[in-house]
């Protein structure tokens, strides 16, 4: 048995450092030793050892010892770590919050079958194909494992509805669900569009040609094109939305690497926004795709970006398949912008310095100042337009900075929301309130424009985290008050309608919007001082 270990030691150790075509060729010396420390380990060992584990454990540390980016991917996880990408899975079509050990439906995705059946926003699942799963302690994994299934199969869900005086029964067939990309668009006022997107997955350029034509179609001529923490996703969705800002030919980006030719990609000539003002929100969030099209319109200066440094991912992953259906994604080139800058920070400091990149950037002071980034001479570069100054050096620099919101929340605000007791009151409020809501605020313009939340409404909310255990101390809860405002009219408008209303609200509040906003409305004002600088 001893034996046959060694041989799939071998064979898999092989199969992960060569590609086939050269295995003959590159057979090294120092193959052969790693897989006899391998075989040794098998024989030998004084205790038993799990083999598969074992060369697991060693394709890990390999990889961890290479780039921070290139990784290892079990077999059982390959599938679930492509589901956000593709842009669709199978299952019931429902958002959902676990809270108070009650699964509780937030809303069903429009279109999908949990909305065909007629499951509601509000509605209480208790039981799943006859098991009860009220009162279990379920997991949102549990809740995921017995709600997603094959298309076309059937599974049986238990609801308890607000007024009805038992459990309804669903008969649900499983569907393909999409997943969207685009978290908000909405015209912000005149003029100015506002689409949010929060990754780069294989629908978002139909999601984004959808909503930009039905904003251009209300009056949009400018766009606000937030990719703040937007960690990237497919490189060709990033080249494809950058190239609906470019003219025709513009270079976008390029990739190269030691054993992979320069390769790259241009624009067309034919996208959809080549004309009007453009804006892009980015923060130490936004990286890989999202930097590839921040970086091709300031290089080209088609537009304005605004926000902190982007994370500086850089790398060019190529998942390359083993034998058991597992995957490592290997970095196999390095992205650069237009101008040749290197997206990628550096990590020659090891993986753990890596790691902690971003808090040695907060603890410096990189969040709130933009003078407490140092940056040589030999790191900028100039745009190809309008020759102004840029730089390089890890990241996306912004050409408008905006510091981190430092605002403080209290210790009852931050408790409501940790333990789900905020999320549980608004939607207690909006079951018993439903009818009311809908019947006063028939559109979201009215609901914004009127509704408030009153001092009754905070009142419960605060006698609802006492339920919860959460007191508030000393004037805990009248420093939160403006945040439960805001918070608690947003999660209403998200439940009466979608993601866009939440963030058209929440939007009021933050620093970045607004100064994108101002920029917006004094364009003429900052293109001299930032786009025609020299």
């Amino acid at each position: 048995m001893r034996k046959v270990h060694i041989k799939q030691f071998i064979i898999i150790v092989i199969l992960f450092i060569l590609p086939a075509r050269i295995y003959s060729q590159y057979l090294t010396e120092d193959i052969f030793k790693f897989s006899r420390a391998l075989g040794y380990i098998s024989s030998y060992y004084v205790d038993s050892v799990d083999s598969k584990q074992l060369v697991e454990d060693a394709i890990v540390n390999i990889l961890k010892d290479l780039d921070p980016h290139s990784v290892y991917i079990p077999a059982d996880e390959v599938k679930e770590m492509n589901e956000p990408l593709e842009g669709n899975f199978e299952g019931i079509g429902i958002q959902f919050n676990v809270l108070n050990d009650t699964l509780y439906v937030i809303s069903p995705i429009s279109g999908g079958p949990s909305e065909k059946v007629g499951i509601r926003a509000g509605d209480r699942i208790v039981e799943i194909d006859g098991e009860n799963v009220a009162g279990i302690e379920i997991s949102t994994k549990g809740v995921r494992d017995r709600l997603l299934g094959k298309k076309g199969t059937i599974v049986k869900v238990g609801v308890i509805r607000k007024l009805a005086e038992e459990i309804l029964y669903f008969t649900i067939i499983r569907d393909k669900i999409p997943i969207y990309s685009v978290d908000a668009a909405y015209l912000v006022e005149n003029e100015i569009a506002y689409i949010k997107i929060n990754r780069f997955a294989s629908t978002t350029m139909d999601e984004f040609t959808e909503k930009i034509n039905s904003l251009k179609g209300q009056g949009a001529k400018s766009l606000i094109l937030d990719l703040r923490g937007n960690g990237g996703g497919y490189l060709d969705k990033a080249i494809d939305l950058a190239n609906q800002f470019l003219e025709n030919g513009q270079l976008i980006v390029y990739t190269k690497g030691l054993q992979s030719a320069r390769t790259e990609s241009r624009s067309n000539g034919a996208g959809i926004c080549k004309e009007g003002n453009v804006l892009v929100l980015i923060d130490e969030g936004s990286a890989s795709a999202s930097e590839i099209v921040s970086g091709a319109i300031q290089d080209w200066d088609r537009g304005i970006i605004v926000g902190r440094r982007s994370f500086g991912k850089g790398l060019v992953q190529k998942p390359m398949f083993l034998p058991d259906g597992s995957m490592i994604r290997l970095t196999v080139a390095r992205y650069y912008t237009p101008t040749g800058r290197l997206i990628q920070k550096p990590y020659t400091n090891g993986y753990e310095e890596y790691e902690k990149e971003l808090l040695n950037r907060y603890e410096h002071g990189e969040f709130l100042n933009k003078d407490s980034i140092d940056l040589p001479d030999s790191l900028k570069y100039n745009t190809l337009k309008n020759n102004r100054i840029v730089y390089g050096g890890g990241g996306i620099m912004p050409d408008i900075f905006v510091p981190l919101d430092t605002t403080t929340v209290t210790g009852f605000y931050s408790k409501m929301v940790r333990q789900g007791a905020l999320n549980s009151f608004v939607l207690e409020y909006i079951d018993k309130n439903r009818k009311k809501l809908i019947s006063n605020y028939p559109d979201f313009k009215t609901f914004n424009e009127n509704f408030k939340v009153t001092d009754k409404i905070l009142k419960e909310l605060i006698e609802h985290g006492t339920k919860n255990d959460i007191e508030a101390k000393d004037d805990e809860a009248k420093e939160s008050k403006e945040y439960f405002l805001l918070i608690i009219k947003a999660l209403i408008a998200r439940d009466l309608w979608d993601m866009s209303e939440y963030f058209e609200i929440v939007n009021a509040r933050d620093k970045g919007f607004k100064k994108a906003v101002e920029i917006m409305q004094n364009w003429d004002q900052y293109q001299e001082q930032v786009l025609n600088a020299r």
